[in-house]
């Protein structure tokens, strides 16, 4: 892209094989205090939230995560928190293969903010409606302060606009004479202004109607080739999870259950979880094969089940899984927590 700082980084070396962001045994907590007169008169007491509940998984180079699972699971947490718009009650988060105590690290004072950017969910209240298109994209470049002067600055908030598939003219427009699927474009034209190697996007698509979906994805996946972007995709579809992913965590009640690449996840789960989520996709094949529907309520994150969170809707649950809280281990070539799978008491999922 010429005239661009933003380099073409196809050009360069394989980068996939570093290890972008690595996640270790991290927890969010928040709490809930009941008012006064209750906490006096019924004697009620601080509620403890466990929103993320101690997850580990890493991201490499150029690769794109995807995180799913029911509202409520943790999901836009985790984001959150690699952002460092919320901070971890424990664990720890290395970005670019830094120590948590590095100026790099993500949450840091001290990290490079051009290296990481996010794109919300809803695109109609993440742009300021009081400021032209060209002063939103321009923002993170003025913030970095690396190109002082007027033209400069128009120059590049014209090639982004071009790079999303808008017009440099569309920038002396506000964001209410756009559409839904031209705002999250103006969101990824901001997010790439500061020239980011890591994008966490929460939910990107799940306000757009599904043709201007498929038009959002095919962009993320072009930028995400020519530039070599790392993504932390946050999404509930399974089917945009499968078209724009490489790999595949599950989670439930804040926790991690599932982790594998992408074709394997959906040609073979493990987990029971992860089988009744892909049983919930309508079969276009109509192959006729027994699905099994996810029976029960998702437990409370205030008081979550002792051992597995799972177990209360889980047909394969056992003592164990009632006292013990199962961890992520590897099974061929998928790390699953799961006492059932661990054990061999599960049927091999079919294709």
């Amino acid at each position: 892209m010429a005239g661009c700082e933003c380099e073409d980084r196809t050009k360069g070396g394989d980068m996939t094989g570093n290890v972008m962001i690595r996640v270790e045994n991290l927890r969010r907590y928040f709490y809930s205090t009941p008012p006064l007169l209750n906490r006096l008169i019924e004697g009620k007491r601080r509620q403890t939230i466990r929103a993320v509940d101690g997850i580990d998984f890493e991201i490499k180079t150029g690769r794109c995560l995807s995180l799913v699972g029911e509202s409520g699971c943790g999901k836009s947490t985790v984001a959150r928190l690699v952002v460092g718009l919320y901070k971890p009650t424990t664990g720890r988060i290395e970005f670019g293969g830094n120590r948590p105590d590095s100026p790099a690290a993500l949450g840091e004072s001290g990290q490079s903010p051009q290296r990481l950017q996010m794109i919300f969910q809803d695109p109609y209240a993440s742009l300021n409606p009081r400021w032209r298109v060209s002063d939103i994209v321009a923002e993170p470049i003025r913030h970095e302060n690396r190109r002082k002067g007027c033209m400069e600055i128009g120059q590049r908030v014209g090639e982004l606009l071009n790079l999303v598939g808008l017009s440099p003219g569309d920038g002396r427009k506000y964001p209410h004479e756009f559409s839904g699927g031209q705002r999250q474009r103006v969101s990824i034209a901001r997010a790439l202004a500061g020239d980011p190697d890591f994008l966490v996007c929460d939910e990107p698509t799940s306000a757009l109607d599904v043709s201007v979906q498929a038009q959002i994805l095919n962009l993320m996946k072009r930028l995400q080739q020519r530039y070599r972007l790392t993504y932390l995709f946050i999404s509930h579809d399974l089917a945009v999870v499968y078209y724009i992913s490489d790999d595949v965590g599950v989670m439930y009640l804040g926790r991690l259950c599932e982790l594998a690449d992408t074709k394997t996840l959906f040609a073979r789960p493990k987990h029971p979880y992860t089988r009744f989520l892909l049983d919930a996709i309508p079969d276009l094949d109509m192959s006729g094969r027994e699905r099994l529907p996810v029976g029960g309520e998702v437990p409370s994150p205030i008081n979550p089940p002792t051992g597995c969170s799972f177990h209360p809707r889980c047909p394969h649950a056992d003592i164990r899984c009632k006292t013990e809280v199962p961890r992520l281990n590897e099974h061929g070539g998928t790390r699953v927590a799961c006492h059932a799978v661990e054990e061999g008491r599960l049927p091999d999922s079919k294709d």
